[in-house]
């Protein structure tokens, strides 16, 4: 029999101790490897805060620097719109000051061309004149710009025929068109549209100015169609000139981009088809482009169509306009003109007609010379803007009033406002802006003296 202390229990016995022993050990380094682990876990906990902490310090930077940046941009965006304010302002008030010289010219010249009698005279005088319009169409082109860009020009947007527009229009061209050898072709249209009648006219009078100065033969052909869409309508203004490259064809709607211009007129200033796009986009039509050099282009203007019952009718049609200007000589006229170089040439067209002309400088001058000279005069021409803020449509009340009765009067000025246009009509008065064609004064002053 074996005994407790036999080799064998002995043998047991180490074998359970090594097992317990390993069992321990092994409990050892588990603890241990949790240890490091958590030890690694806490290194990297206080790392990232400190990422967490340089991040957040750079965000803060970068937030700041982007107020910075937000308030100078804000302030550069201030400055600018003062500028461009400045720049409008200064724009209309300086095109108004060159309107009065500018009407004063061609009234001079148109006066000067009845005394002179030989041929080269005769053409010196239409070169000016030529000169003088070219000034003129720069002038009311800066001013429609400046007016656009100040938020002085706002669209009168109604129902209005195109016909209204397109007889006009080909009255004027017709003879432009004839004098250059190339054929226009205005095509009858009876749609309605809405639109401003004003900008509506001077985008298509730009778009056929600028078709006739670039085709050298052929011609220009202006109409209309429907679409694109039930509700819409097409304006198409198609020459046979040299076409316009791809590249190019956004460029000349910029301002002060030109073309190559007919050998019978020269360059314009390469604003007219900037106002056109400018036009365009105040009102909401669309204007494309399609053109193939040596064959043509052709302007498309979209629109939206009205219910031509929805047109209201023209309350000074043009029919009003005698252009029989018969009727003027004896007639007795008072100009009421602060501006002296105006009023001097303004005077000599009229006694050229055969008028009898009274000119003062304000109302209270006129009712002075009126009353020494005992007359009454059967039209008055007053400028809208005279001196010491008087107003010429004051001017033309307080001499009714002296008088009793209601004297026919027209104003004229170098204010292109709607403000202005609107008061003269409220007085019922038509109003003629510098510079004066002195057709157009001559067929108005028959008209008011018939």
């Amino acid at each position: 029999m074996t005994g407790a202390g036999s080799p064998e229990d002995l043998q047991r016995e180490a074998a359970k101790l090594r097992k317990i022993n390993a069992a321990l050990m092994s409990r050892v380094e588990r603890s241990m490897d949790q240890q490091f682990n958590a030890f690694s876990l806490f290194e990297t906990a206080i790392a990232l805060d400190q990422q967490v902490r340089e991040r957040t310090r750079q965000l803060r930077d970068a937030l700041r620097s982007i107020e910075t940046a937000n308030k100078d941009l804000f302030r550069a965006k201030q400055q600018a719109e003062a500028a461009s304010s400045l720049k409008s302002s200064v724009l209309v008030s300086v095109t108004h000051d060159l309107l009065q010289p500018l009407n004063a010219a061609r009234l001079t010249l148109s006066t000067l061309a009845d005394e002179v009698s030989s041929d080269r005279g005769t053409a010196m005088v239409g070169q000016v004149d030529h000169s003088l319009a070219m000034l003129e169409d720069l002038l009311r082109s800066l001013l429609e710009i400046a007016k656009l860009d100040a938020g002085a020009l706002r669209p009168d947007v109604r129902p209005l025929l195109l016909s209204s527009l397109f007889e006009p229009l080909e009255r004027e061209f017709a003879p432009i068109a004839a004098k250059r050898g190339l054929s226009l072709r205005i095509c009858p249209c009876s749609i309605a549209v809405i639109s401003d009648a004003m900008m509506l006219r001077r985008i298509l009078q730009n778009l056929l100015a600028n078709a006739l100065r670039y085709t050298r033969r052929g011609g220009v052909v202006m109409g209309c169609r429907r679409g694109p869409g039930a509700d819409r309508v097409r304006i198409q203004v198609y020459d046979t000139g040299p076409g316009i490259p791809g590249p190019q064809q956004e460029a000349i709607f910029l301002e002060f981009q030109r073309g190559q211009p007919s050998a019978e007129d020269q360059a314009g200033f390469g604003l007219g088809l900037s106002i056109v796009r400018r036009f365009a986009n105040a009102l909401d039509h669309e204007v494309r482009l399609t053109s193939r050099v040596g064959h043509g282009s052709t302007f498309k203007l979209a629109l939206d169509r009205a219910d031509p019952a929805a047109v209201l009718p023209d309350p000074h049609p043009a029919e009003h306009v005698d252009h029989d200007y018969g009727g003027l000589e004896g007639a007795k006229i008072l100009l009421i003109e602060n501006d002296l170089a105006t009023a001097d040439a303004m005077v000599s067209l009229l006694e050229k007609w055969g008028c009898d002309v009274v000119a003062t400088a304000s109302s209270k001058d006129a009712l002075q010379r009126l009353s020494a000279l005992g007359a009454v005069p059967e039209t008055i021409i007053a400028d809208l803007h005279l001196d010491g803020d008087e107003s010429g449509l004051a001017a033309i009340r307080d001499i009714r009033q002296f008088f009793g009765r209601d004297v026919a009067a027209m104003i004229v000025t170098a204010d292109y406002s709607e403000d202005a246009a609107r008061e003269a009509s409220q007085y019922g008065l038509e109003i003629l802006t510098k510079p004066v064609r002195p057709a157009e004064l001559r067929a108005l002053l028959s008209f008011l003296l018939s």
